[in-house]
């Protein structure tokens, strides 16, 4: 892994994720009860939950609102979510995440994968991005994971962060 990126993944402390294209891989299921579900990956799930346990933040930042998609995050541990975003897009309520929990832009991780995400991909966040983003966003990531949305770009992304920060296998390891 590139050094420099190396060194940017020690500094994470929280990650917020997109739901669509990145949690998921983008299908919607279009029922007649009006219902959407989504499909999701066991293990970012496995991740995310597991990144909870060792103390860094995690957020959701979608622009899309079910309450199956809630119920799911909520069973991870996730308690920043932020779903059925603004009109104005996701940009104000990522500032205003900043604000109140006083988190510098250096302590984040943002991964997006689509035009939605755009605006908080040009911030100074460190913008990641699952291997099927669209073109845009892959120019903005800083890195872009091996894996594509809804298999497996979360928990790549966890991992990456967890593992150059050396607590990928610290729980595991302080319950022998």
């Amino acid at each position: 892994m590139d050094s420099t990126l190396n060194e940017r993944f020690k500094r994470i402390t929280t990650f917020i994720f997109d739901i669509d294209g990145v949690m998921t891989d983008g299908s919607v299921l279009a029922l007649e009860s009006g219902e959407q579900p989504r499909i999701f990956n066991v293990r970012d799930g496995y991740g995310i939950n597991r990144a909870i346990k060792m103390g860094y933040r995690v957020a959701i930042l979608s622009a899309q609102n079910q309450v199956g998609v809630r119920k799911r995050l909520e069973y991870l541990g996730v308690k920043d979510i932020f779903i059925g975003t603004s009109p104005d897009g996701k940009l104000p309520i990522y500032k205003r995440y900043l604000e109140e929990t006083k988190l510098s832009e250096d302590e984040i991780v943002f991964m997006g994968d689509d035009l939605p995400d755009w605006e908080v991909m040009r911030t100074n966040v460190m913008g990641a991005c699952p291997a099927d983003s669209a073109e845009e966003i892959l120019a903005l990531a800083d890195y872009i994971s091996p894996k594509k949305g809804g298999y497996g770009a979360v928990r790549d992304l966890i991992e990456q962060v967890m593992k150059a920060q050396g607590t990928w296998m610290a729980w595991f390891e302080e319950s022998k």
